[in-house]
């Protein structure tokens, strides 16, 4: 229960950013509390404001943004803080968990070094003081190790134990305030489990507060006593968890809630914010007996694509003088992807799952095994004839941003596969069809002449499926290709990708951690563990009578 004073008190905070001569409003005059031994959630979509207001609060806000209103902790208004007053609160008081570690450590420093830097920051110990509280902060975060973390750089560890460094770090000096932006969504599920355990536990031991800010619904109704919904800058509904989830008011929050993937039915197209806003929700529940007779029709026909025991080993050396040690990423997998089909494929980071798409791809080279298309052995194909390989079987990648030419306009990006490939007679040609696509993906035609930085994250990721289009491949490799998405994005890049399967006869092999949206898109599902398929079976049988236990502890983490 609330006590007398709330810890933070957020009063009409609003922040606007100079755009183009004159000031862009991104938070509009929102209003909370977090109480003392209190987890608050903040969700809503990209650009709802909710990471701009959270570095309001610490002070983080680049130099040029108007910040009005007042924030006020443990009531002192600490928008009025000089620059050595922020120092002394921020990772002291208040402190901040990002959203991706490796870009938040140093690279060039040990993992124990820098949380050791902010003790010495704030407490008056020694270095060896320091070092001992390290140690037994990355015990306390339950990390493997200790001594050999704290003497290891981010490199050499994995995202888990990076994040939980992170945590070691924010919990260093006992704040009373934690605000955690998105620490879990780069996180396979079960990763992500031990780290909301890990920070419910910290939360119990030390009664800090918590401001926790993702656009994971699922996490956020596990984790929080109070949820705070934002859309376009504005807290649009603030309620208990259960209350927001089971019975929400407002239309937007109904909308958020309803464009998750449901593991109880498929319904297609999945409704997004903007049906629901607009009052145009048609989904149509998948009938059972509708997948059979789909079923039925595409597994009558012979594999499009066959594998047989790939094997894909890696050496590995931790120095020059120590022995080389091998790795096997891919050990003996066989699968068959039939036409028409979403093949799933599910396990957590490490197990594979990447390797054995690349090897289909082509982008890498088997030790041992067959990868036959369409009844012919792809696995030694040269030149010309890997060529065109190349122009069947595509790929969409998990980070368009990446995988686009930041110096060529998207359009020239669409038409470049076509000139490889010397589909169509003309520049002129080529750039119709590109703009055909442009406008198939969602797009318009005018964005033809725009750079990738000037699009939003799910804009990217559609340009991104234009390209891989482009050359009108029979098979596509999609991995991870929504993670990094928004719900909202998601639901509607989801749609897309079934759509255009409908149109063109697409084939799928669909690589992700979140079973949600493995169950909703796939026909079959292949669960994959330190390199071996360990189960397989129809997408719903899987997910209803799980016979793996790693397939029941993935389904647990949930």
């Amino acid at each position: 229960m609330p006590e007398s004073e709330a810890l933070l008190k957020v009063d009409k905070l609003e922040v606007s950013f100079p755009n183009e001569g004159n000031f862009t409003t991104v938070v509009k005059g929102i209003s909370y509390e977090v109480w003392p031994n209190e987890i608050v959630g903040i969700v809503g979509e990209s650009g709802s404001g909710k990471s701009v207001s959270s570095l309001a609060i610490l002070g983080l806000l680049s130099d040029n943004a108007s910040v009005e209103g007042k924030i006020s902790f443990q009531q002192k208004n600490i928008l009025q803080n000089n620059k050595k007053a922020w120092e002394q609160l921020r990772g002291n008081e208040i402190s901040m968990i990002f959203q991706e570690p490796m870009s938040s450590l140093n690279p060039s420093m040990k993992c124990g070094k820098q949380v050791v830097e902010v003790l010495q920051q704030h407490k008056k110990i020694t270095k060896q003081e320091a070092k001992d509280e390290v140690i037994r902060l990355f015990e306390k975060v339950k990390l493997p190790r200790p001594s050999s973390i704290f003497s290891s750089y981010p490199h050499q560890i994995s995202g888990g134990q990076k994040q939980r460094v992170m945590i070691a770090m924010a919990i260093a000096c006992k704040p009373m305030l934690l605000i955690a932006d998105e620490p879990t969504t780069a996180l396979d599920v079960s990763v992500q489990k031990e780290i909301l355990n890990l920070l419910k536990t910290l939360q119990q031991e030390t009664q800090m507060s918590v401001l926790f800010i993702s656009h994971d619904l699922e996490v956020v109704a596990k984790l929080c006593n109070r949820v705070l919904v934002m859309y376009q800058g504005k807290i649009v509904e603030q309620n208990t968890a259960k209350e927001i989830f089971e019975n929400p008011k407002e239309l937007y929050t109904k909308a958020l809630i309803a464009s998750r993937p449901s593991v109880k039915e498929r319904v297609f197209p999945l409704p997004t914010v903007s049906d629901f806003l607009q009052n145009r929700v048609s989904s149509q529940p998948e009938m059972a007996s509708e997948r059979k007779k789909r079923h039925d029709e595409i597994y009558a026909k012979s594999p499009l694509l066959e594998v047989k025991s790939l094997v894909k080993s890696f050496t590995d050396q931790a120095n020059w003088w120590s022995k080389k040690t091998e790795f096997r990423a891919v050990n003996n997998v066989n699968l068959r992807i039939y036409e028409g089909e979403t093949l799933g494929l599910v396990g957590e980071s490490g197990c594979g799952k990447s390797t054995l798409g690349n090897l289909i791809l082509r982008l890498d080279q088997p030790n041992a095994g067959q990868v036959f298309y369409k009844g012919k052995d792809i696995t030694q194909l040269k030149g010309e004839a890997l060529r065109k390989l190349r122009r069947e079987i595509q790929l969409i990648f998990q980070d368009p941003f990446s995988s686009l030419n930041p110096r060529i306009p998207v359009g020239e990006a669409i038409m470049e596969p076509m000139k490889v490939h010397q589909l169509y007679h003309s520049k002129q040609e080529r750039k119709e069809k590109a703009m055909a696509l442009l406008q198939r993906v969602g797009l318009e035609e005018f964005h033809f002449n725009r750079y990738p930085h000037e699009f939003s994250g799910g804009q990217r990721q559609r340009i991104g499926i234009a390209r891989t289009i482009a050359v009108q491949p029979k098979i596509i490799v999609c991995d991870e290709s929504v993670s990094a998405l928004d719900i909202s994005v998601q639901a509607q890049v989801l749609n897309l990708l079934n759509e255009l399967k409908d149109d063109f006869g697409f084939t799928y092999l669909f690589i992700s951690h979140d079973l949600a949206v493995v169950k909703y898109m796939a026909d079959q599902l292949l669960v994959m563990k330190d390199g071996e398929i360990v189960e397989r079976g129809e997408a719903d049988a899987v997910y209803a009578q799980p016979q793996h236990d790693y397939t029941k502890m993935l389904l647990d983490a949930r």
